[in-house]
């Protein structure tokens, strides 16, 4: 029997690394008068990374240099993957107190709202990010024997365009990206950054002073629970993706009294089950499960085993609500107390679940 191969995926690097690259290569330009073909970063964590310049002049010999790198997240789906990363670097001072002054430039976001790592007004550039930046500068410094003043600008060019793709303005981060990083190095398929994403927007959402949050699964249940929510303001908001018990915890962690959850039919049986992340790659939804649940409402084997026959949860969904839409509340019920589990004693739960049109179903506060 043959074993099936699989490719080894590529790590890659964060924004914050490819800012300290390009803040070193440029640097270096100043200080020595020419550009190396790469530099070598050190990761926070261990291990370094080579990574070559992909553009490097003096606008002002001697005092300002500018240089891009291209940002390389290996094998994980990364909307910044292949994007432009710069540094501008000015010398204030030759030989002084080495003090550094790092802000954002074009393409880089800027914070509006409270509750991220960056306080409001300043660049989205985050502490692990900043510290890479010194790391690369000390070695420079270090190896010239020097410690000039420095003004550094990070810059994306095309940063504001990719911010379209993330949730930076829910989160309050406008005008472009986030330089992200907290040890340099990206892991392929990791889902740390959306779960760091969904944790932020909850610290926000905290941090406005706010007691209820709305967790949904996807853009169409946010927009559905936007509308019958529509006295709360968007940071209560919160796309949660398939994150179920990590986005529980998370919300209870900020003490946020009041957590609504509101989802679709078929990632609420995933959650009635407990499942903690719902994606179909992890867990395949149970239909026997559901038509088990269907029985001990219904006591009609009959319809259980209809269920069980259904080619999706959509198609399961529809045979219950024109029979026996008690067998919704049931699963809502579950999933309610799922829920619950994560998020502990801290939060309050509620539960909706919608149909696909946006009709509301199930809602735990209503008792349906």
């Amino acid at each position: 029997m043959s074993k099936a191969r699989h490719k080894k995926l590529k790590s890659g690097f964060s924004t914050g690394t490819a800012a300290a690259a390009a803040v070193k290569g440029a640097l270096t330009l100043l200080i020595h008068g020419k550009a190396p073909e790469q530099v070598r970063i050190p990761f926070l964590s261990e291990g370094h990374v080579d990574i070559r310049l992909h553009t490097s002049f003096s606008k002002t010999p001697g005092r300002t240099a500018v240089c891009t790198v291209i940002k390389d997240a290996g094998d994980d789906p990364d909307v910044t993957n292949k994007a432009e990363i710069g540094a501008r670097v000015t010398l204030t001072g030759r030989q002084s107190t080495g003090d550094i002054k790092i802000t954002g430039g074009r393409g880089v976001g800027r914070v509006t709202k409270p509750g991220l790592e960056v306080p409001p007004g300043q660049a989205a550039i985050n502490p692990g990010p900043v510290k890479m930046i010194k790391n690369a500068v000390a070695a420079v410094c270090r190896d010239a024997d020097q410690s000039p003043d420095l003004e550094i600008e990070i810059f994306v060019p095309a940063g504001e365009k990719l911010a379209e793709k993330t949730l930076n303005s829910r989160l309050g981060i406008l005008g472009g990206i986030s330089i992200l990083g907290t040890t340099g190095i990206v892991r392929p398929m990791s889902h740390a950054a959306y779960i760091a994403t969904i944790t932020s927007a909850l610290s926000v959402a905290r941090a406005s002073g706010l007691d209820t949050v709305v967790l949904t699964t996807g853009r169409r249940s946010e927009r559905f629970s936007q509308a019958v929510f529509d006295s709360l303001p968007e940071e209560a908001f919160i796309q949660m993706g398939d994150f179920f018990e990590k986005a529980l915890q998370s919300a209870a962690g900020e003490k946020l009294p009041h957590i609504i959850l509101a989802v679709f039919f078929g990632k609420a049986v995933k959650m009635a089950q407990g499942i903690s992340h719902t994606h179909a790659s992890r867990a395949q939804l149970s239909l026997d499960k559901l038509s088990q649940w269907a029985i001990e409402v219904t006591g009609d084997s009959g319809f259980g085993q209809g269920i069980a026959r259904a080619n999706t949860a959509r198609h399961a969904f529809d045979i219950i609500l024109d029979a026996y839409p008690a067998v919704i509340g049931h699963v809502g019920n579950r999933m309610v107390t799922a829920a619950q589990k994560f998020a502990g004693t801290r939060s309050n739960v509620r539960g909706l679940i919608y149909n696909y049109d946006g009709t509301i179903m199930f809602d735990s506060k209503a008792g349906k």
